[in-house]
């Protein structure tokens, strides 16, 4: 059969959502997909799921655990469609997802394509997450996208030749691994195109690593790294990368609230402030501050930013 779309799916102990997610691909209004399940070292009822499908499509692969990035990298290596898709064993898809997503593609000869989605949580609560609107474009042209669109890989199609050709892959010993394909990712794309309607349900779980933080936030400041030195030439991403550099940063002080480590979280908060007094030595004037109200003023702020987290972890306690 044709492989139009080759879907690529780590699994690691999905047994309560595996079913769900395999079933909203397989059951896609397109049909000529390559649907490779990657079983990264599963120790719970995963495989024993994935067996129960017997549709041809199905390309299924038994690894000991590797963890994310290599798998992710292992389906790329594999992926014989002329797209690429990614989706997460948790995760689940619009039973059109695969034919809207192809279309505009195909219909505007774009190297990706972005959507709309879906951030829902375990009851079934569900918000629209709604990216900005564009017309096809580049990040030369509009580069405000590297912090507009999110550095998640699964709301997105990619042509396969174009990740491959410039042998785009994901980091493989860092948390935070799937931030540079995409940024690499839309900077390599001749046209990037989007799909004004959500396709992908990401589900958020309780104390998962989306939530819950620890010693590896660390890793957030060698991602950043890596997307610095691929783009340190390239003066037209030069402010929206700064812009990007001090969401990210400023985000992920806020939520050392989640940090399970209390001396973890002050360390980190010291650490992100002095990284981006050197980084983005202006970074209290970014534009990103603006319209943030109330809150700029204690994420501008070392010590408040202390404060805030440690009153928000007494208030949990109780």
């Amino acid at each position: 059969m044709k492989k139009d779309i080759s879907i690529i799916v780590p699994i690691y102990n999905s047994e309560k959502y595996l079913k769900k997610c395999i079933d909203s691909i397989i059951n896609q209004t397109k049909k000529e997909l390559e649907i490779i399940l990657i079983n990264d070292g599963s120790t719970d009822n995963s495989e024993k799921i994935i067996k129960e499908y017997k549709d041809k499509r199905i390309k299924y692969i038994k690894n000991i655990n590797q963890g994310i990035g290599t798998t992710r990298n292992q389906g790329i290596k594999e992926a014989t469609g002329k797209y690429l898709m990614f989706i997460d064993s948790d995760d689940y898809i619009e039973n059109n997802a695969c034919e809207l997503l192809y279309n505009k593609a195909e219909k505007d000869n774009l190297d990706m394509v972005v959507c709309d989605f879906y951030r829902e949580k375990e009851d079934g609560e569900k918000k629209e997450e709604k990216i900005i609107n564009f017309k096809n474009t580049t990040i030369k042209e509009t580069p405000e996208l590297l912090y507009k669109v999110n550095m998640s890989p699964w709301n997105k199609l990619y042509k396969t030749k174009m990740i491959k050709d410039n042998e785009i892959f994901f980091e493989e010993d860092l948390k935070y691994e799937d931030t540079p394909f995409v940024f690499i990712s839309m900077d390599k794309a001749k046209k990037i195109g989007k799909v004004n309607k959500c396709l992908n349900h990401y589900i958020i779980h309780n104390n998962s690593e989306t939530t819950v933080r620890d010693e590896r936030c660390f890793d957030i400041f060698e991602i950043i790294r890596i997307v610095r030195d691929y783009f340190e030439e390239k003066d037209y991403a030069k402010e929206s990368l700064n812009r990007w550099i001090v969401w990210i940063v400023t985000n992920f002080t806020i939520q050392q609230r989640n940090q399970e480590n209390k001396k973890i979280a002050m360390k980190f908060i010291d650490h992100a402030h002095d990284y981006l007094s050197v980084v983005v030595p202006d970074y209290k004037n970014n534009k990103y501050y603006e319209g943030r109200g109330t809150r700029r003023i204690i994420e501008k702020s070392r010590l408040l930013t202390k404060i805030y987290v440690r009153l928000y972890k007494i208030g949990n306690r109780g």
